[in-house]
């Protein structure tokens, strides 16, 4: 039963896709297809192949050690006991995660590592997809850092990008998380080998979904160049590279600190009135985390996660969508054990991606801030590219929970 309504839910994302597409005629098939085949691919190949799940074990037992290596600086700082409460253990250990994986990150761009996997892979993927250099090198730069960062890779061609184009780069970005990000979700206790496998996915599954809904019909092509800057003044020496990432990651954790702050008060308010309101009524224990179950309940049920789970997985999409993924994870370490592993899967992949309504105004700020003469375009792509980035999340989700019925 898991398997058809997974199999099924793959056909009702198409669909949606194919509904709300801005011209139906354009689409290419063939892209789509192919891009559809990778993503079956790199699931089937981590998550079904015993060769490709022993392969991610060992990266994501390299991936664990560089960790371990951030917690030492935790440790140095904040004192080795830092790991109690959930939330002790997100103030002093997740977010100081960011400022390390942040800097190392800065390190290997400094050496020209990340640009040399970017090219690669990005090359690869742009041959098989026929989509444009741009979008495909943006799309997997996502893989690695955040929505703000990956378009600064191909920031000279952003002026003169087509609108299916920047629109592709947007929904790459809404459908991935940043490589620090991921590392202090796997310290909260997410498998960082579902986040992994859920990134990768992520990079043909954004780019399927960006050119369903909004396919190019024009036919403009540029030649990247990995050691073209754009104008980025690179560091000059790797101490400079270190300070500057740790510097990034350090504003980075502290707007996550911030807005789990915010959210959770607010959301704390907003379900004590909620409860009050439910009270005149004679409804127990009406929450705005419930209500968006109610909500979502379809959505986790139609991509295979069982219906007597479908509330609890449900509400934890609606809060990845309404509030942002990192909440809507604390959300999920905190009931995780009570889901069977089925639906734990299928979760973890449908949390892992920046689509929420907040992305809409980061994407307006750094797009828009990087390149003024789109900043109309990003406003009004913003929505849309939050629709692309949740249906390439929900299609990693299907596939994953498909497979994992399947072992």
């Amino acid at each position: 039963m898991q398997t058809l309504m997974s199999i099924a839910g793959m056909f009702v994302l198409l669909a949606i896709a194919y509904l709300l597409s801005t011209d139906r005629k354009a689409i290419n098939r063939r892209t789509i297809m192919t891009a559809f085949a990778v993503q079956v691919g790199i699931a089937g190949l981590i998550m079904f192949v015993p060769q490709g799940s022993d392969f991610l074990d060992v990266v994501v037992r390299g991936v664990q050690h560089v960790i371990n290596f951030g917690n030492d600086g935790i440790d140095f700082v904040f004192g080795a006991n830092t790991r109690r409460t959930l939330g002790f253990t997100i103030a002093l250990n997740v977010l100081p995660v960011i400022v390390f994986f942040s800097a190392l990150m800065s390190v290997l761009y400094y050496f020209g590592v990340m640009q040399w996997v970017i090219s690669i892979v990005g090359g690869w993927l742009h041959k098989l997809l026929k989509t444009s250099h741009t979008e495909s090198m943006s799309a997997v730069s996502n893989i690695f850092v955040g929505h703000t960062e990956a378009p600064l890779v191909v920031r000279p061609y952003l002026a003169n990008m087509t609108q299916s184009e920047l629109f592709a780069v947007m929904t790459g970005g809404c459908a991935t998380i940043a490589g620090a990000v991921m590392a202090a979700y796997a310290t909260m206790g997410v498998d960082l080998k579902y986040l992994i496998t859920a990134s990768f996915m992520a990079a043909p599954g954004g780019l399927l979904m960006a050119k369903m809904l909004m396919p190019e019909t024009e036919h403009r092509d540029v030649q990247f160049d990995p050691g073209e800057t754009g104008g980025i003044e690179k560091p000059v020496n790797i101490f400079d590279a270190i300070g500057s990432g740790a510097a990034t990651g350090l504003t980075l954790a502290l707007n996550v600190g911030a807005m789990l702050l915010a959210f959770v008060a607010m959301i704390g308010l907003v379900n004590g009135i909620l409860g009050g309101i439910g009270g005149w009524f004679g409804v127990e224990d009406l929450t705005m985390q419930g209500i968006l179950g109610l909500m979502f309940a379809p959505i986790a049920f139609v991509i295979g996660v069982p219906w007597d789970e479908a509330l609890q997985a449900g509400s934890l999409i609606g809060q990845k969508i309404v509030v942002t993924e990192f909440y809507a994870y604390i959300s999920f370490v905190e009931i995780k054990e009570t889901l069977s592993p089925h639906t734990q899967v299928i979760v973890t992949f449908a949390l892992c991606g920046f689509a929420n309504f907040t992305s809409i105004a980061i994407l307006l700020g750094g797009l828009g801030s990087i390149v003024p003469s789109r900043r109309k375009d990003v406003a009004r792509l913003g929505l849309r590219a939050v629709i692309g980035g949740t249906l390439a999340n929900l299609m990693s989700a299907a596939l994953a929970g498909l497979f994992f019925s399947l072992q």
